[in-house]
């Protein structure tokens, strides 16, 4: 038996969740347009004959302006000490910059590298071949691997390589479990999901959701949630004239927790001010982030 750790790190709206995704066959982690879509370092159970691989997944690296950016930097870079490898994701079509020299400098090197090159898709062939030159030139012990993970290409030979460098190992998480997160971080984070959507850029920086109950029953399970905002005029944008954006999330919403728990959901949304939540320990570790 095979097993270990690897760590999936990079800039923000690099690609990280579609790769953890696509490797998983599942939904792991949400998906938007919006950067520092992650927020939780979450670990993802890919089991094969022989093999299991616990990825470690982050948030993306960034230059944080408030306590939350800072926690989910450390997070990320703390993710890749005591790895059997790290996944390096870079997106294609930007150029390399001081946040890029950020992450050189200070992941760890001890471990197995492999630099992604994502959203290859985007790009043309010669500036392909800069991006990945440029690459080759700062990780020299780097495998470089091209890949679009939203058409699934290149996810197969990522899988192969890693393989190639788990060790020996004890079976760390049961077959069928995919993740080490509980149902009540997949209800938070399926209704930020919706709340990332269907926003404006400048609220969904200032939101988070908390699970206040689940409970499970024979014909349902009813779910009770709080939004959590830092401003008085972000919770009328939530909330929508007459109530309708929230409506409107939670039927968003639903459709995705009833696939998950396989039973028909009640859902009542609450929206509360906090005002600068974001630099608050005490919220932030009341949210799961400040640990």
């Amino acid at each position: 038996m095979k097993s270990g750790f690897v760590a999936i790190v990079g800039k923000p709206n690099a690609g990280k969740s579609t790769i953890i995704n696509a490797i998983l066959e599942a939904k792991l982690s949400i998906v938007t347009e919006k950067a520092q879509t992650t927020r939780n370092s979450i670990k993802g159970i890919y089991n094969e004959d022989g093999y299991q691989i616990i990825f470690v997944f982050t948030p993306g690296i960034h230059k944080p302006n408030h306590q939350l950016g800072k926690t989910m930097n450390k997070e990320a870079l703390s993710s890749t000490k005591g790895v059997d490898a790290i996944v390096l994701v870079v997106d294609a079509s930007k150029k390399f910059d001081d946040g890029d020299r950020f992450i050189e400098k200070n992941i760890a090197k001890d471990a197995k590298l492999f630099v992604v090159i994502n959203k290859i898709d985007l790009v043309t062939l010669p500036q392909a071949q800069e991006i990945k030159k440029i690459y080759q030139e700062e990780y020299k012990n780097a495998e470089i691997i091209e890949m679009s993970a939203i058409q699934n290409f290149g996810i197969d030979i990522l899988i192969e390589k890693i393989k190639k460098v788990i060790p020996e190992g004890p079976k760390y998480f049961d077959d069928d479990v995919f993740t080490d997160k509980d149902s009540s971080f997949f209800v938070s984070e399926v209704i930020r999901e919706k709340l990332l959507k269907l926003l404006k850029d400048e609220v969904p920086h200032d939101l988070a959701v908390r699970v206040d109950n689940i409970k499970h029953k024979s014909e349902a399970v009813y779910i009770r949630v709080t939004i959590i905002v830092s401003k008085d005029s972000h919770k009328g944008i939530v909330i929508g004239k007459g109530g309708k954006r929230i409506k409107t999330i939670g039927t968003m919403a639903r459709k995705d927790l009833e696939e998950y728990f396989n039973k028909r959901i009640f859902l009542e949304t609450f929206v509360s001010v906090k005002e600068d939540w974001l630099n608050n320990p005490q919220i932030l570790k009341e949210l799961g982030y400040n640990k």
